[in-house]
């Protein structure tokens, strides 16, 4: 799969919008399910061989939580796991399995909005979500274990894009992205949650918009943006692509996802 996006380019008064940039992302058919602590890399690379596909400079290649998570073999049986007092009380109060509670509680920094079939946390990484990102769809023996999220995206993000540097030369960058719900909409909606090789989030703030006025908060959080679009093209966990890359946008730089998550004191609705 593939879409083209012609935009125009962003032009100064005394200029023509005569020539257009092109966003190009490219879905791999046929990744493989990925087996539990089975190194990422190789399969990437081999599903983009069968494609066809080159790495070039600047692409972004974006890839899913969950992928990532299985090869870093972040899984845990449901009957190893000792349910505490308090997971216990809060599975009774939003009427979930008191086992997976007991993993969202050891995740989580603290609890958002528990009621029933509704748990909302903020992760141990700063990413407010329902129930710490944990899932069972997808996975193997799915009614007996479940899966985390990475212990570290950014780092796991740095990690295939400096492999990926090594194996093909291409100075790329990587994104893990998830589905979170957000408030006041429903829905789920594609978020970067590791980054590497791209400014993140990109601080307009200082510089002058196109009447001269000075941009006082202007700050635009690039990732997601890119996350959602590639999330599009993925397409629900049915669908089966994992892998999206995404051709045309030149955010590179340092950053990380980490650069994303709103420091919980300036929060004004936790």
């Amino acid at each position: 799969m593939t879409i083209e996006i012609d935009t125009p380019a962003i032009a100064s008064q005394n200029q023509s919008f005569l020539d257009p940039r092109r966003v190009e992302m490219f879905a791999p058919k046929g990744f493989p399910l990925v087996r539990p602590g089975e190194p990422l890399l190789p399969l990437i690379l081999n599903n983009l061989r069968k494609n066809r596909l080159t790495l070039h400079d600047n692409d972004i290649v974006v890839v899913t939580q969950k992928i990532v998570s299985k090869s870093e073999n972040r899984y845990v049986p449901l009957d190893s796991i000792e349910v505490s007092a308090r997971a216990r009380a809060i599975a009774e109060k939003c009427n979930k399995d008191e086992r997976i509670v007991e993993m969202v509680v050891r995740e989580s920094e603290r609890i958002v909005c528990c009621a029933r079939d509704v748990l909302i946390v903020r992760h141990r990484l700063g990413y407010v979500s329902a129930n710490a990102g944990i899932d069972r769809s997808n996975i193997d023996a799915g009614e007996s274990q479940i899966l985390l999220l990475p212990e570290n995206p950014d780092r796991s993000a740095s990690e295939l894009r400096r492999g990926i540097l090594t194996a093909c030369g291409a100075t790329v960058g990587v994104l893990i992205v998830d589905s979170f719900g957000r408030p006041w909409r429903l829905g789920t909606c594609g978020v970067c949650i590791g980054s590497a090789g791209i400014v993140a989030l990109n601080d307009y703030r200082g510089q002058t918009d196109l009447t001269g006025r000075t941009l006082e908060v202007t700050e635009i959080a690039q990732a997601d943006e890119i996350a959602a679009a590639a999330s599009a093209l993925m397409g629900p966990s049915i669908q089966g692509a994992p892998v999206v890359i995404v051709r045309g946008i030149d955010f590179s730089g340092d950053g990380t996802a980490a650069d994303l998550i709103r420091p919980a004191d300036q929060d004004k609705f936790l």
